[in-house]
């Protein structure tokens, strides 16, 4: 059986990240590793990349390098293109100028979101405008489009990793501008020895994370699919999924409470603002009794709402 209403001090934590508690000592003993750079340089190989604590920094840097006027306009364009959007995000870009969700005549940046691993569709069409595009790929470390465009397109791209890694810091900042990044330098070395050694663990096994997140998916689609609860995004190939995010129009469902109700059983969600959808964790480190849990706490609310 599960355990519902646990008192506060003995929740489990089941976070939208795979972090978990028993990763601080595993990533603490880790050795010298430098797999990941082997990775990296043949992905981004023509570009030039440097390490971050997390993706704000790396928003920032790019902002930094491209120099806005304070009366300027960062456009953000999300994949769904609703009112949602990050303030990790927006507080950065008001550290230097304004932001707007539709082109203006005071648009000099253009901000693309990959939101939750899907990539905005029709990237390359950004192009026309000829402003400098950053690309925020932070949940979207290891998707893909079917024009291959999601990365490849921006003169800055984003990636957070403990979005896609059980990590507590680090993040990235790619550029196709060789010499750009040049004059940045990466964290302290202790942090920076720290990152590089838990990416190289993990990234040798990228196709078994992938895998794992889109089996965790597609249970939880069944799962919830079942109390007519609906995916919000369709999985397409190439897309890995940075969360399991579900319609809740089929009911009159009050989504603070629904926020607070998963909360107290220890799960890390929220509500898709502008929208009646709700997203919960679907990382590679759940397992089928993990979504078990999940299923059932939804369950509960239904009940009793």
């Amino acid at each position: 059986m599960f355990v519902f209403y646990p008192d506060q001090y003995l929740t489990p934590a089941y976070r939208i990240s795979p972090f978990r508690t028993s990763d601080v000592t595993l990533n603490y003993h880790f050795p010298y590793n430098n797999t990941i750079e082997n990775y990296l340089t043949d992905r981004f190989k023509n570009l030039s990349y440097i390490y971050t604590i997390n993706g704000r920094e790396a928003i920032n840097i790019a902002l930094k390098n491209i120099n806005p006027g304070t009366n300027d306009v960062v456009t953000i364009f999300t994949t769904s293109g609703n009112t949602y959007i990050s303030s990790c995000v927006t507080s950065e870009i008001e550290k230097y100028c304004k932001w707007s969700r539709r082109m203006l005549s005071e648009t000099k940046i253009i901000f693309v979101n990959h939101e939750f691993g899907y990539p905005y569709p029709g990237l390359k069409d950004l192009k026309e405008f000829n402003l400098p595009i950053i690309e925020d790929c932070a949940v979207s470390f290891f998707s893909d489009d079917s024009d291959q465009a999601i990365g490849r397109t921006g003169d800055f791209v984003i990636y957070s990793f403990p979005k896609m890694f059980p990590i507590q810091v680090g993040g990235m900042l790619v550029s196709k501008h060789k010499d750009v990044l040049s004059q940045y330098g990466n964290p302290e070395f202790d942090m920076f020895r720290y990152i590089k050694n838990v990416l190289s663990k993990y990234i040798v096994e990228k196709d078994q994370i992938i895998a794992q997140r889109i089996r965790n998916y597609f249970e939880l689609k069944s799962r919830f699919g079942s109390l007519n609860l609906h995916e919000r995004f369709e999985l397409h190939a190439g897309v890995v999924p940075g969360v399991f995010m579900f319609r809740t129009d089929n009911y009159n469902i009050d989504l603070p409470e629904l926020k607070k109700h998963f909360w107290t059983h220890g799960i890390q969600s929220s509500v898709f603002y502008g929208e009646k959808a709700f997203f919960i964790p679907v990382h590679q480190t759940l397992s089928s009794d993990d979504l078990d849990y999940f299923y059932e706490v939804m369950k509960l609310f239904l009940k009793n709402k």
